[in-house]
């Protein structure tokens, strides 16, 4: 039987699921997939700074409150504890036009490998880990561009744990024979000559695993197939219509349709590929809810 909660930390999860309008049944998800995971990562991090626990899945999957989550209870344990997502490393707009107009007119689009600034995710990984203030840029998918830095959080290290979560973190690049064939219309119609997938691949395997190097601990929240995951992505986008407004350049279903495309290929081999080799796995049912969770035993 699982041991409760201690009552300063049972509020602050409360609190958070509050905020989240995250409905009751999410404690359980508490209770079986994150105390587990985090009690691991406490014991893994002890004596070292910067531990950098990846978090991959899917659009929609739940990375984010499962990040904000984890922190409450790497906090309550006494770690400092900085989180970082891959989707405030995206090249501003006008950089990603740049690169459309000197690569491929894809590239404009922000989201698959390629599309991120991977320097700076490897400087702020540096910085976090150590004493003193680092700045942590945010993007506005609003506006698809980065925010003012007035609006940048301010952490200030060193972090003993970093919570480096996003759709793709920890991915590895597939076997150049694989991208032969497209696999959706954008690819047919899009990419015809292939040119595009093979600048995401490549980047895939390059610079990128410099960065998922870093990652000491990767967790993979693990979606049932691809085609949920448009649906998810819907939900998303419905809240940040809910919030920001419909005129704020958020995306209508159609739109999504298209948008979720490009991750579809990566978003499928990650799904086949990731699961023998990251160090905890999460299954999830369509709706979200996790029906197992394993994590891997060390070495």
């Amino acid at each position: 039987m699982e041991e409760p909660l201690p009552e300063h930390t049972s509020h602050a999860v409360a609190d958070f699921m509050r905020r989240e309008k995250l409905g009751p049944d999410f404690a359980d998800t508490v209770a079986r997939v994150y105390v587990p995971l985090a009690e691991r990562i406490v014991a893994l991090a002890q004596d070292r700074r910067g531990f950098v626990v990846g978090i991959c899945g899917s659009q929609g999957s739940g990375k984010s409150t499962g990040a904000g989550v984890l922190r409450i209870l790497l906090e309550a344990s006494g770690l400092r504890v900085a989180v970082l997502s891959i989707d405030d490393l995206y090249l501003p707009k006008e950089t990603r036009r740049q690169l459309a107009d000197d690569v491929d007119s894809l590239l404009a689009t922000r989201g698959p490998p390629g599309t991120h600034d991977v320097a700076l995710g490897e400087k702020l990984l540096d910085r976090l880990g150590e004493p003193g203030a680092t700045e942590i840029p945010r993007f506005d998918k609003s506006r698809d561009t980065r925010s003012d830095p007035s609006e940048w959080d301010r952490f200030q290290g060193p972090a003993d744990v970093i919570l480096f979560e996003g759709w793709c973190v920890g991915a590895r690049s597939q076997p150049p024979d694989a991208l032969a064939n497209p696999i959706n219309d954008l690819e047919r119609n899009s990419d015809a000559d292939g040119k595009w997938r093979r600048y995401v691949n490549d980047a895939l395997a390059g610079p990128y695993q410099h960065l998922f190097g870093r990652i000491a601990f990767l967790i993979l929240l693990k979606a049932p197939s691809f085609e949920v995951v448009a649906n998810w992505r819907k939900e998303q986008e419905a809240k940040l219509r809910a919030r920001v407004g419909a005129a704020s350049g958020v995306m209508t279903d159609d739109q999504i349709d298209r948008f979720v495309q490009y991750y579809e290929r990566l978003t499928r081999f990650i799904l086949t590929e990731m699961p023998a080799r990251a160090d905890a796995v999460v299954t999830l049912n369509a709706s979200r809810h996790p029906l197992a969770l394993e994590i891997r035993q060390a070495g």
